[in-house]
């Protein structure tokens, strides 16, 4: 009689990882997707409905957007410590409230300009609020390896989102605007309601469940074999412990909010100067065949690369990370088509690499939860964000007066090269 063959498994790929996903999960995952895709069918068309529609000076539209963006970012902080004191979902559904009510209020915004102004700052608050504990909800209670993932997927979802509602909204923002802000207010409504249905996150110490797509226990979920007769020590719990507790080596826990304001600070002035650069040496369809490629680059290549970004040495992902940067910047500095093509599709590799891996040591250097992790991310971008914006309209200016922007991207290419090295050995002094 012979033995029964033994049960095979599914042999596993790349894209195993995102079919192992749990339903609340996946619902966060498309939320990712369909929330900024209503928010900026929306936000990218402010300064018009702000200056053109309500006749506000473009003065005061810049410090309103300025101040909106800031407390969006900022306020993830308060976001982080409201997910600490209440709950995930709690959080979530009342930065939703919030967020929806800011769309309503557009409505008698679009003859009202002090609707406006409150509209939009109800929708920054509301994104402050959400963002972190949405993503301390995806990542909390699974183990380490799965973060990579859960991340990758996120922020893919979450661009293809931001890609995708400038798109569906130009044809109406203008005619029919009254009709795409009742549109964006009952999607947002109904998130909400998706998001009251979302079971209580799990905690730290929490088993992962399996998912209904993979029931067969993983190398992650399975129980550990049992212990010998004379154990010996795990020699790695003591370096953990050491790395996590309060008075060992700040400035290593340091690191990750400090990368993550300059990466930030000089990805910026690619996403605010690009299309001012772009459209006047080529046209306005190039730009949205650069943006296009741009974003199709970042959604799909990011999740596929997610599990090789997580294994790099942080020092090796930031030479890479800012290679890229420095390489992209340095190519637009050509002004060709294809040079501004290349330019920006190396700078999307930068990105790709750097902004998830800041995320992932940040957590994994933290002792706090992830809520106060993307919380304290969040602000360093914030602060990125804003030091560029100010070193930024100075800069392109200056540039400009000169007959050369060329130097302005040169520039900032060799902040990329030069400023991550003074970091790190500034860091290093400080340690010592």
């Amino acid at each position: 009689m012979t033995a029964p063959p033994p049960p095979r498994f599914p042999t596993p790929t790349r894209l195993t990882p995102f079919t192992q996903f749990t339903g609340p999960q996946y619902f966060l995952l498309a939320g990712s997707f369909l929330i900024p895709l209503g928010s900026f069918a929306v936000l990218p068309f402010m300064s018009v409905l702000l200056h053109e529609r309500l006749g506000m000076e473009l003065g005061t539209v810049g410090v309103v957007l300025a101040v909106a963006s800031f407390v969006q970012f900022s306020g993830g902080v308060v976001g982080a410590a409201l997910a600490e004191r209440v709950g995930l979902r709690r959080t979530m559904l009342l930065a939703l409230v919030i967020r929806t009510a800011g769309f309503a209020a557009f409505l008698p915004g679009l003859s009202r300009p002090t609707w406006a102004v409150v509209a939009l700052f109800l929708v920054s608050v509301g994104a402050a609020l959400y963002l972190p504990a949405n993503k301390a909800y995806l990542v909390t209670g699974v183990t380490e390896d799965r973060r990579a993932p859960l991340l990758s997927a996120s922020s893919s979802a979450l661009n293809a989102g931001i890609a995708l509602g400038p798109i569906a909204a130009a044809p109406f923002v203008l005619t029919a605007s009254a009709g795409l802000f009742t549109a964006v207010t009952v999607l947002f409504a109904l998130i909400t309601a998706g998001h009251a249905a979302l079971p209580g996150a799990p905690t730290e110490t929490d088993p992962q469940p399996t998912s209904a797509t993979n029931p067969q226990p993983t190398p992650e979920t399975d129980p550990q074999p049992p212990q010998q007769a004379n154990p010996q020590p795990p020699q790695q719990a003591p370096l953990k412990a050491d790395r996590r507790r309060p008075d060992a080596t700040p400035p290593s826990r340091l690191l990750p909010f400090a990368i993550t304001v300059l990466s930030v600070y000089v990805f910026m002035f690619f996403q605010h100067y690009l299309a001012l650069y772009a459209v006047g040496r080529t046209s306005t369809y190039f730009y949205g065949l650069v943006l296009a490629l741009y974003a199709l680059l970042l959604v799909v290549t990011q999740p596929l690369l997610s599990d090789w970004i997580a294994l790099l040495p942080y020092p090796r992902a930031l030479r890479i990370g800012f290679t890229a940067l420095a390489a992209g910047m340095a190519a637009l500095a050509l002004g060709h088509p294809a040079a501004i093509l290349g330019g920006a599709l190396l700078i999307c590799v930068g990105e790709i690499v750097l902004f998830l891996k800041n995320d992932l040591e940040a957590l994994s250097r933290s002792d706090r939860s992830p809520a106060v992790v993307f919380g304290r991310q969040r602000l360093a971008a914030g602060i990125g964000a804003f030091a560029s914006g100010i070193a930024g309209g100075e800069g392109y200016a200056w540039a400009d007066r000169a007959d050369n922007v060329g130097l302005f991207w040169l520039a900032v290419a060799a902040q990329c090269a030069l400023l991550p090295p003074l970091l790190l050995r500034a860091l290093r002094g400080s340690r010592r």
